[in-house]
């Protein structure tokens, strides 16, 4: 194999080698130092017979003169394989479990291909999460990308564990788990603290799901070429175990604004123009390589459904991040501080939260006939609360007209009951539809306009005493 002596120069990560022969962009690089160590590096910019390199472990220690470079002749690879699942790689694709390489049936571009558009089959049935704001009123479809938007210092890598943990498909007229398709996990943290990685380590061994998830750790003091490649490489792991072993995979991305922070070093470090507040120009482009790769195939059982978080830099839901996100993604759940610093947990902002698919995939068949005419009132009840809020914070809540102090008392149960849950506790559909209808039994029927008569009679329920007992 060729190899090419010295470099032409070296900036930062970056290295710059001359006179290069028949390269390919994001092409693996292997450069071997004077005492024998190798690195490695990927092709990240050609300009005629000149490559720009990064290499992923640092340029510190390579010489101008004695560091031999040999190009690999494939891009950044991913094994594959049955047994990924149970184990827990870094953000490069490299096992750190102590269990050993992976014995590879196949190798694959972790840049992924695109899917045609006319392949795609739309999604329809729902993931159970166990959260009851988020399977009744921001319900997750199997097949669809949607993200958390939460702020620094929320709960956020809390509700991951929690999602990992108890996320199922099932069949609500059976009460079971869907027969039709195994289902797994692939989780990727990216940037995060070495407490935050140890947190979710024990989070699924102790539940035991760590057997049907495989984990891809990133933590902030490695290199930013590795946060870059973190995702891609989780993403192709799901394509593989959806579209080749026939699985049902959610895959959870978490911090992916410290995915998008790397980028912009990376763009900077390359001497790139830069955009809003910095970020790259393409940074829509790259976020939608990465969220578009979410979907169901025809002729394909397995599916891919993505669940990524992002902290909003101080709760900005306007950032170029969030704001990028919300174009390519199909809604949004979104955390409030005001709720968090209740005690309520997860504190979910129901009015500012959507999920774009949810309308096809619940209702008969799916969850139940009651779920989206209940969606919509439980929306529109709590929309007034906050209206009324806003005016007991004028005039006192000792002012209020009886009617008001209904909506007052309902919005009270509804963030503690409805929003607020343990940590520990897993509701099915069905018990976070019936919780639901005790608490919009709280109003009068005359208030409830957005459900059908006949629904109100079989699902109102004319004694909720023991609800009105809320501190």
């Amino acid at each position: 194999m060729l190899q090419y002596v010295g470099l032409k120069a070296i900036n930062g990560p970056l290295v710059v080698l001359d006179r290069v022969q028949n390269a390919s962009y994001e092409e693996m690089v292997e450069f071997i130092l004077e005492d024998g160590t190798r690195r490695s590096g990927r092709i990240v910019l050609l300009e005629g017979d000149r490559a720009l390199i990064q290499v992923f472990e640092g340029a510190q220690g390579l010489s101008l003169d004695n560091t031999r470079t040999q190009l690999l002749g494939h891009p950044v690879e991913m094994p594959l394989a049955p047994e990924l699942l149970g184990r827990t790689f870094d953000g490069a694709g490299h096992p750190i479990d102590g269990l050993g390489e992976v014995y590879a049936v196949k190798r694959t571009d972790i840049n992924g291909k695109p899917l045609n558009p006319v392949a795609r089959v739309y999604p329809r049935n729902f993931i159970q999460t166990g959260i009851s704001s988020i399977d009744g009123l921001a319900t997750l479809i199997r097949g669809q990308k949607l993200p958390i938007f939460s702020g620094a210092g929320l709960q956020h890598n809390r509700i991951a564990a929690q999602i990992v943990r108890q996320a199922r498909l099932v069949n609500p007229s059976a009460g079971q788990e869907e027969p039709s398709a195994p289902f797994g996990i692939v989780f990727a943290a990216m940037g995060v603290k070495n407490d935050v990685a140890d947190y979710f380590q024990r989070a699924f061994e102790a539940t035991g799901v760590i057997q049907r998830t495989v984990m891809f750790l990133n933590l902030s003091n490695d290199p930013i070429i590795e946060r870059i490649l973190t995702p891609r490489a989780a993403l192709t792991v799901a394509e593989y175990l959806a579209y080749e072993l026939e699985m049902h995979i959610l895959v959870i991305m978490t911090d992916l604004t410290s995915y998008c922070e790397a980028l912009r070093e990376f763009s900077s470090s390359k001497g790139e123009i830069p955009g809003r507040k910095g970020f790259p120009g393409y940074l829509y482009s790259d976020l939608a390589s990465l969220y578009e790769r979410a979907g169901i195939i025809k002729g394909k059982n397995g599916s891919i459904t993505q669940l990524p978080i992002l902290t909003m830099p101080n709760d900005d839901i306007t950032h170029p991040i969030p704001d990028l996100t919300g174009y390519i993604t199909e809604g949004q759940i979104v955390l409030d501080r005001y709720l968090d610093s209740t005690g309520i947990y997860p504190p979910l902002a129901v009015l500012d939260s959507l999920s774009r698919l949810m309308k096809d995939g619940i209702g008969e068949g799916y969850t139940r006939i009651d779920h989206a005419p209940l969606a919509n009132q439980l929306f529109a009840s709590y929309a007034k609360v906050q209206e009324i809020r806003a005016l007991a914070s004028v005039i006192g809540e000792e002012e209020l007209a009886e009617r008001e102090q209904l909506y007052i008392t309902f919005g009270r149960a509804f963030e503690r009951l409805f929003l607020g849950q343990d940590f520990q506790e897993n509701r099915d559909i069905i018990q976070t539809l019936n919780l639901g209808w005790q608490l919009i039994s709280l109003l009068p029927k005359e208030e409830l306009d957005r459900v059908d008569s006949h629904l109100l009679e079989e699902y109102y329920l004319p004694d909720t005493t023991t609800l009105l007992k809320l501190p």
